[in-house]
């Protein structure tokens, strides 16, 4: 018997690092999972990696209609949601100075309106308004990074979005709460640092009091608390799994 037999899982994100660990634990304790990506090539080697268990959708959740596409796919093949992980995200490295229109519009067009609209378009696919919702934030939301303001600012906004959604959803039974992972090594890293990739996972190691940096598979433990009715009466929170970084 797995932890999620019978669930119905959606996670954005889910053909690579932190979004594809968090996939393949939902389907070994039991789920039918939707993942979403951008690249058909990706996604397929996603789906195969996870198994019978899940369902791949591309697209692009800054577009409405491929949501409106995602969702329609849930409800065609199963009918409804139990857990929602708005895990879609990007971000890239430019300094106060440099930073362009382009730039703010890609960074929050995901981020931040993919992610509200991830969520307000799933909402009626929770059967009898339960469920658990969870949005990735990262520890860039709440501490200081060169060059990382925008996205910064954007996950930051994630985690005073639920403030507010916790209210609109009281009494529903549904829960939302953000994970911020610190440093974990996926193959996003290797995209924004490039040649710096070691020097800067270096540096995160050192200052992290664990003395590590994260993997995949520790966040996605995380995700599986939260999303599991061992959380039941958690709401609202930041969760930090960062090896303690985000405390000192």
């Amino acid at each position: 018997m797995g932890k999620f037999d019978g669930k119905v899982a959606v996670v954005t994100g889910g053909t690579s690092g932190i979004g594809l660990a968090t996939a393949q634990q939902f389907a070994k304790e039991g789920a039918h999972v939707f993942i979403t990506g951008r690249r058909q090539s990706e996604l397929d080697a996603a789906v195969k990696l996870i198994g019978k268990n899940a369902t791949g959708v591309q697209g692009d959740i800054s577009k409405l209609a491929d949501l409106d596409k995602l969702y329609e796919t849930v409800k065609q093949e199963k009918g409804h949601l139990d857990i929602l992980v708005a895990n879609a995200g990007l971000g890239s490295l430019l300094p106060l100075g440099e930073i362009t229109e382009e730039h703010y519009y890609k960074t929050f067009d995901v981020n931040v309106k993919g992610t509200i609209f991830t969520v307000q378009k799933a909402l009626p696919l929770f059967p009898n308004k339960t469920g658990s919702i969870i949005l990735t934030g990262s520890t860039a939301g709440a501490a200081g990074m060169p060059a990382f303001s925008i996205y910064g600012a954007s996950k930051a906004a994630i985690r005073q979005l639920i403030r507010s959604w916790i209210l609109d959803l009281k009494g529903t039974g549904i829960r939302v709460n953000v994970l911020s992972p610190g440093t974990v090594h996926t193959p996003a890293y290797d995209d924004l640092f490039g040649a710096e990739l070691n020097n800067f996972l270096e540096q995160a190691k050192n200052e992290i009091p664990l003395g590590r940096v994260g993997k995949a598979g520790e966040i996605a433990n995380a995700v599986m608390f939260l999303a599991s009715n061992e959380s039941s009466y958690i709401n609202g929170i930041e969760l930090f799994v960062d090896g303690g970084v985000a405390q000192i």
